[in-house]
């Protein structure tokens, strides 16, 4: 079978290359992923499919509420975890923003979902992909319209909103992390 990643991913591939290299990361930490998700993107456009078995580029979102008093979190089926919505980049993503509002969209049911296009974030995290592999996930803040109502989705086992300050437990690691951030966007979007 020939590989098609090349193709399929190469507007995805360059997106990231270009965000990533541009991004001020939010912390220390993040400069770290950041950093080690552009030496992974230099494997080329496979870098963006979960096929790529040494790791690959997802995208993710943590969703606020119009006021940013309540968070929207997804008790992820195969974790058992809550944890912000998002997963794997499809050959149709043109942008990681547009892959993390996608997922966004899809996993909450949520129309009208806005996003902001800068990433917020980026963990690093070991997946059972490919019988073992690691997830560069590259998150960004969303924004659910006054009086959004959400529908769960087949990947999870429940959808929550939740105070930033008292998030669910068994939470996912590095959920917490994006709060900050997240919370720091909505207000430059107050402001703007």
């Amino acid at each position: 079978m020939p590989d098609t990643s090349r193709t399929t991913y190469a507007d995805l591939h360059a997106d990231a290359v270009a965000e990533l290299s541009r991004w001020t990361a939010t912390s220390p930490a993040t400069a770290t992923n950041r950093d080690r998700t552009l030496a992974l993107l230099a494997a080329g456009p496979v870098a963006m499919s979960r096929a790529h078995r040494p790791g690959h580029v997802t995208a993710s979102a943590l969703v606020l509420d119009p006021t940013g008093d309540r968070v929207l979190l997804c008790l992820h089926g195969k974790m058992r975890r809550w944890v912000q919505l998002g997963g794997h980049c499809e050959p149709g993503d043109r942008s990681l923003a547009a892959a993390a509002l996608r997922e966004a969209t899809e996993e909450s049911g949520i129309p009208g979902l806005t996003l902001d296009p800068v990433p917020i974030d980026v963990d690093i995290h070991p997946v059972a992909c490919q019988g073992g592999s690691l997830h560069h996930d590259v998150r960004y803040a969303v924004f659910a319209p006054t009086g959004a109502t959400e529908r769960v989705s087949d990947e999870s086992e429940a959808l929550g909103w939740f105070p930033p300050d008292r998030l669910p437990e068994p939470l996912a690691h590095a959920t917490a992390q994006l709060v900050a951030p997240a919370l720091a966007a909505l207000a430059r979007r107050a402001a703007g």
